[in-house]
């Protein structure tokens, strides 16, 4: 007992907890009841409950994967994460050609929302299974669970059975996005992780931004089915080579049935139902506001009182529960953790604006086609994915995440309002430049909220605080397309008007971004082309509203340095 009191201790710099930031490779994670053994045990009995790793022990004492065995981890779980945003979005442009097999106008809303709805009401849910199992082992189940839904999809022979699949493919997702993080988490000491994860949401998000792209040439040049089968190959190739890496656990190992068993009593399953319906409501209320129903009706007003109801419920729920809750209230009251969350959350509603609306822009006003659109897209892509991984750097060596999270939403919300003055005739240095400067601001900040909320939460609470992040990005972006298209719908509208009122304004939204061209004389195109333009630059005022508001949350992430721990002896 008194050779344990008198082992290295490790003091955080900075931390708001008491507990470190990395666990000793000799203790263990352990439940509350096992608080007596742990006291009576020695270091060598803890030690073997850890799973065992093959990788090299860092000066913290926790062993982290090195070498061409970490290079393949961070290119498989990016993988993923790009294969799973890519199906948020390629289903856009092959919509025209799933309904015209089905026949089945009705069920449009239907094919997004279901592979949002269950992806975002089971993400925080997948955080307490991540903390009670292997992360490797769960995050092939939920990919898994994905690739089975997208196969589901690509056979389905009805609407029902689309929707079916995109069900199960979001059940899936909802736990890829954390489990990278949690996975990169266990593989990478914080001091380096910025540059990690930079890596890995800037290449993943670049799903986001080419699905409309890719999903147009795929439905144009073979089937829109392919839109889906491609999932499969990407996630078979990620499964096989993360079955063959060793990925250290910070999970206790203990026998599988005893394992479930205590899982099923610790998951906080009234949570889960409370928060479920919580976030169904909600995100049909956002899904539906504007276009199925007024924003005013009774059906909307109902599904967000019924949402903020139900969530007060949650909330006193989790109170009550305390530690055990599905998202502890311990953690969600730290400031650092919720002003992350709301960065991360208006910080993506920027992000999805730009992904649509930037090829909307280039479709609909200038007229090129979905391929060359996303040529158009390069100077977004490469300078998102170039800022994310020079600012993580640069974090991980000077040790401080909040400037860039401050500099992301200023220069975030410069680039989206120089995005809103693009007319039909705006030159093409213009376009270049001004895509640069929106880039750069989100490079440099996609992945700061996820490093705050590591450097304040104890390690054990990982995987639930990544899936909280992964649950405000999703909420973001739900949020944010909705009143992106609330803003195009309403600014077209009335810009048609002014610049073309001879043309029907149903007509031209039903014709959509890319058809219009066929169903109006051609006198009134140039018209039409002003409104687009118009209403585009109307959806891009919301993104720097969303960018201001991810400016001034991030005041709130906390000047903390992320450096190593301090390794500190108390004196005998």
């Amino acid at each position: 007992m008194e050779k344990r009191e008198s082992s290295e201790t490790e003091v955080a710099i900075g931390s708001d907890t008491n507990e470190p930031h990395y666990k000793p490779i000799n203790e263990s994670i352990k439940e509350p009841s096992s608080a007596t053994k742990e006291e009576q045990g020695s270091t060598t009995e803890d030690s073997s409950n850890l799973q065992p790793t093959h990788t090299n022990a860092s000066e913290d004492g926790w062993h982290y994967v090195t070498g061409m065995k970490l290079y393949l981890v961070i290119g498989m779980v990016t993988l993923a994460c790009f294969i799973m945003l890519l199906d948020t979005s390629i289903v856009a442009t092959a919509i025209p050609s799933i309904t015209s097999d089905f026949h089945s106008l009705g069920d449009v809303g239907w094919y997004g929302s279901s592979y949002l709805i269950c992806s975002c009401a089971l993400q925080p849910l997948t955080g307490k299974i991540y903390s009670r199992f292997s992360s490797k082992w769960v995050f092939m189940f939920f990919l898994f669970v994905f690739e089975l839904g997208s196969m589901i999809t690509a056979l389905a022979t009805s609407s029902n059975m689309f929707i079916v699949g995109r069900a199960v493919s979001g059940m899936g997702g909802s736990g890829l996005v954390n489990g990278a993080l949690t996975i990169i988490s266990a593989c990478v000491p914080l001091h380096k992780r910025a540059a990690y994860l930079g890596f890995m949401m800037s290449f993943g998000q670049i799903g986001i931004l080419v699905g409309p792209l890719i999903g147009g040439a795929l439905t144009q040049y073979t089937t829109w089915r392919w839109c889906f089968w491609i999932n499969l190959p990407a996630g078979g190739v990620t499964a096989l080579i993360l079955f063959f890496i060793n990925i250290p656990s910070r999970v206790e190992k203990i026998p599988f049935r005893n394992n479930v068993k205590a899982t099923l009593v610790s998951l906080d399953l009234p949570g889960f139902f409370l928060f479920a319906p919580t976030a169904i409501m909600l995100l049909f209320a956002l899904q539906w506001g504007g276009t199925k129903y007024p924003w005013g009706s009774a059906t909307i007003i109902g599904l967000f009182c019924g949402s903020g109801g139900l969530f007060a419920v949650f909330l006193a729920w989790e109170y009550k529960k305390g530690d055990d809750a599905m998202i502890p209230f311990s953690m969600i009251k730290i400031r650092i953790v919720w002003c992350s969350c709301l960065s991360m959350l208006f910080s993506f509603g920027t992000q999805i604006i730009t992904s649509y609306y930037l090829a909307l822009y280039f479709q609909a006003v200038r007229g090129v086609t979905p391929t060359l659109s996303g040529v158009y897209l390069l100077p977004t892509i490469l300078s998102q994915m170039l800022m994310a991984v020079i600012a993580g750097v640069l974090v991980g060596r000077l040790g401080y995440y909040m400037p860039w999270a401050i500099a992301s939403g200023v220069l975030s919300a410069i680039g989206c309002g120089l995005i809103s003055t693009f007319t039909p005739t705006t030159s093409t240095g213009t376009w270049i430049g001004f895509q640069i400067i929106g880039a750069v601001g989100r490079g440099c900040g996609m992945q700061m909220p996820i490093i705050a909320v590591q450097n304040v939460i104890p390690s054990k609470q990982t995987s639930v605080g990544m899936s909280l992040i992964a649950f405000c990005q999703t909420l973001g972006g739900a949020m944010f397309l909705s009143f992106a298209q609330t803003g195009l719908n309403t600014g077209l509208k009335e810009a048609l008007h002014q610049y073309a009122p001879e043309v029907s304004a149903q007509a031209v939204a039903a014709a959509g971004a890319t058809g219009f061209r066929h169903i109006i004389p051609e006198a009134s195109v140039p018209g039409v082309i002003h409104a687009y333009s118009q209403a585009i630059s109307h959806v891009f005022y919301i993104a720097v509203g969303a960018a201001a508001a991810s400016f001034f949350a991030s005041w709130g992430v906390g000047w903390k340095s992320i450096k190593k721990a301090k390794t500190v002896k108390p004196e005998a």
